[in-house]
């Protein structure tokens, strides 16, 4: 698949975030069935009908392309394109009434994610970004801010409980740099970042379906998104997360999250 047949992906991707928005406007904020799975986190009939939707569409329109979502078992396609899918990203905040998650949808071609969207159907705000193409907000191009100073920058996490142990310290030493820190976003976060109303988003404990989406709109809209090692995102990656609205900012970020030495040159 070329570059220029993303043009001809794009429709349908976005085809399928209309479905996931449907389905999700049809729940909000009435009576679903919650379960929680065996990592604690709850699930919703709702994650579960779009998923299923999504991969039904995928497997009839390109039947050799593999599907990793957060609900169902990863479907193995040909080995080069593979659609990464998470249906409500921010499912405890769908299920107490607040309007910020969104759906996720990835096509990543090898180790690389092409395509992203990021749906807010609430808000009705809807990112999408593509490799080569500048990124847009409803269709609109939109661009990540010209901060290159931590002391002026703003930090978005979903939440502190995904830190830990060193993870935290690291955490703690760069939101002690910045202006100042919020939580609670999910990944609207990384489009206000495309958007240019935030500067970094650092999170860890993440799995590929959180952030393959968010790499193609915070890259096509000048910014800058990798691991907290400075390595770009793959299916394989770590589950930390830093994006930044410049590399300027990045580097600076990163700076601030590399663990200490320990006197004897060995890391803490």
């Amino acid at each position: 698949m070329a570059d220029d047949l993303l043009d001809d992906i794009a429709p349908f991707a976005l085809q399928l975030a209309d479905s996931a928005r449907e389905i999700v406007l049809r729940s909000f904020r009435r009576s679903t069935s919650i379960e929680h799975k065996h990592d604690r986190t709850p699930v919703t009939v709702t994650d579960r009908e779009i998923e299923r939707m999504a991969r039904e569409r995928i497997a009839a329109r390109f039947p050799g392309h593999g599907v990793c979502g957060e609900e169902f078992p990863d479907t193995p396609g040909d080995g080069v394109y593979t659609w990464v899918l998470d249906p409500i990203d921010g499912t405890k905040g769908f299920i107490t009434g607040k309007p910020l998650f969104g759906s996720l949808i990835a096509l990543v071609r090898g180790a690389r994610p092409v395509l992203g969207v990021i749906d807010i159907p609430v808000l009705a705000e809807r990112w999408l970004g593509m490799a080569g193409t500048a990124a847009t907000l409803n269709g609109v191009a939109c661009t990540t801010s010209s901060v290159t100073e931590l002391s002026l920058a703003t930090v978005y996490a979903s939440s502190p409980d995904m830190f830990s142990g060193a993870l935290r310290e690291r955490f703690d030493r760069l939101t002690a740099q910045v202006r100042f820190r919020c939580f609670g976003a999910d990944c609207y976060a990384y489009g206000l970042l495309a958007s240019g109303y935030t500067d970094l988003v650092a999170e860890a404990s993440m799995h590929p379906h959180d952030y393959m989406a968010l790499v193609p709109v915070v890259e096509s809209a000048g910014g800058v998104i990798t691991d907290w090692s400075g390595e770009a995102l793959n299916l394989e990656s770590d589950g930390t997360v830093l994006a930044a609205a410049n590399q300027t900012l990045h580097e600076a970020a990163l700076a601030a999250l590399t663990p200490n030495p320990s006197p004897r040159g060995r890391e803490e």
